[in-house]
Formats: structure tokens, C-alpha cells, sequence
């Protein structure tokens, strides 16, 4: 039986380096091979073509480069080095389907730019068939130190786990079955979050009614509860919390990753020319500082 490949795609920025780190890790955890990907429009060139005058040289030097911060932490690990002589959109997309997942470097964004942005990641991520994760630079994977508080008595950090977050509006098999995995193979709890927003009835003048309140946190547990009955008796040993906030689903989920290593979410798979993610999905992409994997979900998105 062939070993699954775990594949990253890289274009010589720290993120993509952090997230050459990040899909080693995950390999080292399945035994997979590592996938070093550079998609370059090679430079035609005679065989007798002098180094200095070589114009792919620093195509190789990408390529190079991250595999030297792989062999820093995973000697052992099986690496492919792969220059291909394509546009990074359809090469990554391409890789994604002969991939277990794919993993891609995000830079951090101002708000402006979190709703303007048309880049490569965000294409392959609304397009891609497979999970794609997004990581920043300077992830670590370690758990964050304590904080201070307003006087300067220290907060402890939450305890690391992994965050899924659950739309409940379709089918989810694919985004649970993801996650629990990710939890079961790093020995770590896995946390559901839900957000419902309040209906309009639910508010009274002088703020949100509790009771109301109260209902819509009940049948959005209620329905938590069911959707996840049948992963909770194929893992039996991951720890699962359940979360439901009523509030949009935006917000839930941004307040429920601190402490997270991964947060994972669904999309919906289209057939539109034009790629999509929904709107929680594409919060979480800019602004969890945690690696964000996007599952495609036939129905479902968060």
C-alpha cells in the first residue's frame, strides 16, 4: 500500500516555510510523504547554460530552502522535491487531488485587505477537492506562554486543542471525520463550536431575554448533540466539548480558538466558475492565528 503525501505548496515567503514545517509535522504523525511543491514557469535554456546565467536557479532555492527547515526537526522523513513547470493556481489544485491535504502559507491581513483579497490561496482553497490548510509564519505549534491580566497577575493559557467549527446546515461527514482525526492523532481534546444569532424576538428593551436566549442555545445543542453521535463512537478516545453560542457564527468560533493548534471548518463544494468559501470560513482564514484547514463538504459550509 502506497503512503499517503502530504503536499505544501511553496513561493519562498516565511509563511510558506512556516507551512512547509507545519505539513511536515503532520506527515512525521501519519507516515506520509512530504511533498516539497514549487510551480515555476521554467526558462528555456541550453545544457551548457553557466550558473550565473542559470534563471531558475532561484526556483531550486526555494525548494532548497525548505527542505533544509524540514531535516532541522525530521531527518527521518521520507521528503519528494518537486519543481513543476506550471501556473501555481492549476498546479496546487492539481496536487491537492493526488494529496491527502495541502498546505499553504497565509499572511496575516488588515481588515481592508481580508475582504478585497483575490490571491492565489484563496482560490485554490475555494476550488480545491481535498482539505487545504492555511498556516502563518512563526507558527510554532507550541502551546502559547500566559498572558498578564489589567493588574499583572498572570492568565494561564487554555490548554491546546482542536477547534471544529460546525455550520449544522447540511451534511458534515467529511469536516468531522477530519477533525477527529486531526484530534485522535495528536492526543488532544477536540472542542465543536456552533453560533446561532439571536431572532429579533429574542431582544426586549432592555437587552437580550434569557429565556429566549436560553431556547436557541438548547436546540442548538440539541442538534450539536446529534450530528456528532456517530463520531463520538468511532473515537472513543477523544475528548469532546460541545459549544453553542448565540451569536453569529462569526463570533462564536473567533472566540473559541485560543488555545487551539487547529481549526477546522467546512465549505461547500461549487460548481461555479467563480471559487467561493462561505463566510465563516473565510473569517477564520484571516484572522484565527492558529493553522485553519477548509474541508470541502458536498452541502455543507461554515
Amino acid at each position: 500500500m502506497e503512503p499517503e503525501v502530504i503536499t505544501v505548496g511553496l513561493d519562498g515567503t516565511r509563511e510558506s516555510l512556516a507551512a512547509a514545517r507545519w505539513a511536515a509535522g503532520e506527515a512525521d504523525r501519519r507516515h506520509a510523504v512530504l511533498r516539497l511543491l514549487h510551480a515555476w514557469i521554467l526558462l528555456a535554456q541550453g545544457p551548457e547554460t553557466p550558473p550565473q546565467r542559470d534563471r531558475n536557479a532561484g526556483a531550486r532555492r526555494v525548494v532548497e530552502q525548505a527542505l533544509d527547515e524540514v531535516r532541522a526537526d525530521h531527518r527521518e522523513l521520507r521528503v519528494i522535491e518537486d519543481l513543476v513547470a506550471a501556473e501555481a493556481v492549476p498546479a496546487l489544485l492539481r496536487a491537492a487531488e493526488e494529496s491527502r491535504l495541502l498546505a499553504l502559507g497565509s499572511r496575516a491581513l488588515t481588515a481592508w485587505e481580508s475582504y478585497v483579497l483575490g490571491d492565489i490561496s484563496l482560490e485554490v482553497v475555494g476550488r480545491a477537492e481535498r482539505p487545504v490548510v492555511l498556516v502563518r509564519e512563526g507558527w510554532s505549534g507550541r502551546q502559547p506562554l500566559p498572558g498578564a491580566g489589567a493588574e499583572g497577575e498572570e492568565i494561564p493559557s487554555p490548554a491546546p486543542h482542536v477547534v471544529v467549527g460546525m455550520s449544522l446546515k447540511g451534511p458534515c461527514d467529511a469536516l468531522l471525520s477530519f477533525a477527529f482525526d486531526a484530534a485522535a492523532r495528536r492526543g488532544l481534546p477536540l472542542r465543536a463550536v456552533h453560533g446561532r444569532a439571536l431572532p429579533v424576538t429574542a431582544y426586549a428593551p432592555w437587552g437580550v431575554d434569557p429565556e429566549a436566549a436560553g431556547e436557541i442555545v438548547k436546540e442548538g445543542e440539541d442538534a450539536l448533540r446529534e450530528a456528532v453521535r456517530p463520531w463520538r463512537k468511532r473515537y472513543p478516545g477523544v475528548e469532546l466539548g460541545l459549544t453553542v453560542r448565540p451569536e453569529s457564527p462569526t463570533r462564536a468560533l473567533v472566540r473559541s480558538v485560543p488555545g487551539a493548534v487547529l481549526l477546522a471548518v467546512g465549505r461547500r463544494r461549487h460548481r461555479a466558475l467563480v471559487p467561493r468559501v462561505g463566510p465563516v470560513a473565510h473569517a477564520a482564514m484571516h484572522h484565527a492565528p492558529c493553522p485553519v484547514a477548509v474541508v470541502p463538504e458536498e452541502g455543507s459550509a461554515a
